[in-house]
């Protein structure tokens, strides 16, 4: 029978952890969610890079398992947690090549953007063959190239500055 490479099996575990920590943010202190998203973000970034390169696939899609209203309650529930420092400025918007001003966007926003496609593979290759698995996971990869792997950068930099500039709060845990 086949299986997973150890990389793809990574991958899906860290995205699984991810996404549980989303979940279980608002029972976390913010200095403890924004360590762990700067521990995580990374993490899965080289991990996205190990996966399967993307070829010509046949019309695989990762189907949409999370639905509006349970990623608006993730995002607003990581908005309150991060409170004023939840909007930082955007430079790597296309939108900000043709704009005489900053675009502020929100880290709730981005993070629940990632949540949504770790979501939505996770319900995918959950009880999957290993062939089909590894089909998503090429998706997944090739969605990262066009997609998701800038916003995961652009997120990082701004929980690094939160994390940064409150070194020294009560609730950092390290």
């Amino acid at each position: 029978m086949e299986q997973l490479s150890p990389n793809s099996l990574a991958f899906i575990a860290l995205v699984n952890e991810y996404c549980g920590n989303l979940e279980h943010a608002p029972s976390l202190e913010r200095g403890t969610f924004v360590h762990n998203m700067a521990k995580l973000l990374p993490r899965i970034y080289i991990s996205a890079l190990d996966l399967p390169e993307p070829v010509v696939i046949d019309d695989v899609e990762i189907p949409p398992a999370l639905d509006e209203t349970q990623y608006d309650l993730v995002r607003s529930r990581l908005a309150a947690l991060l409170g004023e420092d939840d909007v930082y400025l955007e430079v790597f918007m296309d939108d900000m090549k043709y704009s005489d001003s900053p675009i502020a966007t929100s880290i709730s926003e981005n993070l629940a953007d990632l949540y949504q496609v770790f979501y939505d593979l996770l319900a995918a290759v959950r009880d999957l063959d290993a062939t089909v698995q590894r089909e998503l996971l090429v998706r997944c990869r090739e969605d990262f190239d066009g997609y998701w792997s800038q916003k995961l950068c652009n997120v990082l930099r701004a929980v690094n500055n939160i994390m940064t500039a409150t070194a020294d709060d009560d609730d950092m845990l390290y």
